[in-house]
């Protein structure tokens, strides 16, 4: 939504700002189920139909929720950039950083990835603001500017990966060690694009 989200004035984006943070808030106490529209807005300070003008649906508003939180760990990430020695590594260990921040708030991760789950094609745009911030955050570990479509390709795979890997995490179906396991595998990619 950061093409919505750019042509709001000042006063407007700190409406969004707020509705964000209450959203964020609510979910990190309770999941995903404790995020209800009319709670939204009475702890946003906003009325309910202005709410539902910036986000049709809860969906909506958790995915943008997530986009807001890849946006600022991008902005950490950019301040603290890996230290890995190959794209590889450097990856991997943004993956995992940005697995830790979200371990750090199973309830809020919970959320954001269930409403991204059920997303249907009224969400795509957001979806993909989502995808194309996690892509960026990936593509800055790299180090590349300009990938290449093999690059862009293990990318992709690299991002499905991730996802997956915090479902099965969320779900209690894979240990932190083998969510590192898999993101350090499908890292290995980038090299062997690179090769």
């Amino acid at each position: 939504m950061r093409s919505a989200a750019s042509s709001l004035t000042e006063r407007q984006e700190a409406r969004r700002r707020r509705i964000l943070q209450a959203s964020a808030q609510l979910a990190g106490r309770g999941g995903f189920d404790a995020v209800q529209m009319r709670e939204v807005a009475e702890c946003s300070q906003v009325a309910l139909g202005t709410l539902y003008r910036y986000f049709p649906s809860k969906v909506h508003l958790l995915v943008a929720t997530m986009q807001d939180q890849l946006e600022h760990l991008h902005a950490t990430l950019r301040k603290r950039p890996p230290r890995g020695e190959s794209a590889a590594e450097r990856v991997a260990e943004t993956l995992m950083r940005a697995f830790r921040a979200l371990q750090r708030e199973p309830q809020l991760a919970d959320a954001m990835v269930r409403a991204l789950t059920f997303a249907d094609r009224s969400v795509s745009p957001e979806v993909d603001q989502v995808s194309r911030q996690t892509t960026a955050i990936i593509l800055d570990a790299m180090g590349t500017r300009h990938p290449a479509p093999g690059q862009l390709a293990a990318v992709r795979v690299i991002e499905h990966t991730w996802h997956s890997a915090l479902i099965t995490w969320l779900s209690g179906r894979a240990s932190i060690a083998q969510v590192k396991a898999d993101i350090e595998t499908a890292c290995r990619l980038i090299d062997l694009r690179d090769a």
